[in-house]
C-alpha cells in the first residue's frame, strides 16, 4: 500500500513538473511576442525624418535588406505597381545637384549644403503606374516598409517630393531622368534619402482629433 501511495505521488510530481514546465514555456512565449510587438510599435513611434546625415555611406548589402523589405508591403492584387530606382553613385547625385544649383543659387549659400537630397550619400526613387488608380497607395506603403527596416537598422531616411517635381519639369534634368530607366508608363513619384543620422530630432505633435470612432 505504501509503495502504491508513493508511485502516485511520484506520477503527481511528474504531472506538476510537466506542467510547470508547459506553462513557463507558454509564459515565455507570450513575453517574447509581446517584446516583438512593442519593438515593432517602438521603432514606429521613435522614427523622424532625417535631414542631416553623416558622409558614411549605406552599403548595398543593407540598403537590400531595406529594399526587399519595401517589396514586401501590401499592394493591390500584389500587382507590385512600382519600380524602383536606387542611386548611391556621387557623380549621378553631385551631377543632378549641379543642375539644381544653377537653377536655384541660392541654395548653394548654405556651406553645409552638398546635395539635393538632404547630403544624403544613398537616394532611392520610385514611380508608379499610371494605369492603375491605387498605385501611388502601393508606392507609399512600399516607402513606409522602406523607411521603417532601416530605421530599425539606425539609419535614417527622409521622404522628398521636391527633387523629383525638379526632375520632371527640368528640360535640363532630362539627361538624369533618362538614366533612370523608369519604363514607359510609369512616373517618377517621389524618393527617399537614406543615411546614417547626424542630427536627433524631436517628435512633431500629432492631432489626435482627425481620429474618431463612428458608432
Amino acid at each position: 500500500m505504501k509503495s502504491i501511495k508513493l508511485m502516485l505521488a511520484g506520477v503527481s510530481l511528474l504531472l506538476l513538473c510537466g506542467c510547470g514546465t508547459q506553462v513557463q514555456k507558454e509564459n515565455e512565449a507570450t513575453c517574447a511576442n509581446e517584446s516583438k510587438e512593442n519593438a515593432v510599435i517602438e521603432n514606429m513611434m521613435s522614427r523622424r525624418s532625417i535631414r542631416k546625415y553623416k558622409p558614411q555611406a549605406v552599403n548595398r548589402d543593407t540598403m537590400q535588406i531595406i529594399l526587399n523589405c519595401g517589396i514586401n508591403a501590401p499592394n493591390g492584387q500584389n500587382k507590385q505597381s512600382w519600380e524602383i530606382r536606387v542611386v548611391d553613385n556621387p557623380e549621378f547625385i553631385n551631377g543632378i545637384t549641379e543642375v539644381y544649383k544653377k537653377q536655384n543659387p541660392k541654395a548653394a549659400e548654405d556651406p553645409n549644403f552638398r546635395n539635393m537630397f538632404r547630403n544624403a550619400s544613398t537616394v532611392v526613387f520610385i514611380a508608379n503606374d499610371k494605369s492603375y488608380d491605387l498605385s501611388q497607395i502601393d508606392c507609399g506603403l512600399l516607402g513606409e516598409n522602406m523607411i521603417l527596416s532601416a530605421w530599425s537598422m539606425g539609419i535614417g531616411s527622409c521622404c522628398l517630393g521636391g527633387p523629383t517635381r525638379f526632375m520632371t519639369s527640368t528640360p535640363e534634368a532630362a539627361e538624369y531622368l533618362k538614366k533612370l530607366d523608369i519604363p514607359e508608363g510609369y512616373q517618377l513619384l517621389y524618393c527617399i534619402a537614406f543615411g546614417y543620422p547626424d542630427e536627433t530630432p524631436s517628435a512633431k505633435p500629432r492631432n489626435a482629433e482627425k481620429i474618431r470612432f463612428i458608432d
